[in-house]
């Protein structure tokens, strides 16, 4: 009966690859992470520009409306700055919030220490 022969024989080259495979995994953890944080810093850039373009936008447009020039051009590119800096803090706070959670389950408890 060969097919309890086979079966072994396959099992043994599932076992081979299955090494080789781990050992040809590159480690890619510190790489990885810079890309992580590099996205980071271009989300925060991109959300205060956005804010500050946001805010140029609409007092451009209520300054040609009203005909007020720069009045609420200023005014708004302010708000505009306000708001990108709230959402700036807003996804720090959500990326701290994420590296907490994930060092207290590497900790194996809560992030009290308790």
């Amino acid at each position: 009966m060969p097919e309890p022969d086979d079966a072994a024989r396959l099992r043994e080259l599932e076992k081979r690859l299955a090494e080789k495979r781990a050992a040809a995994e590159p480690e890619t953890t510190h790489s990885e992470s810079g890309h992580g944080q590099a996205q980071l810093a271009w989300r925060m850039v991109i959300e205060l520009v956005s804010g500050l373009g946001i805010g140029f936008g609409i007092g451009y447009g209520l300054d040609a409306l009203f005909g007020t020039q720069p009045f609420l051009m200023v005014v708004f590119i302010f708000l505009g700055l306000a708001a990108g800096i709230k959402t700036m803090m807003r996804s720090a706070r959500e990326v701290a919030d994420r590296q907490a959670a994930e060092a207290a389950k590497d900790d194996g408890g809560d992030a009290d220490g308790d």
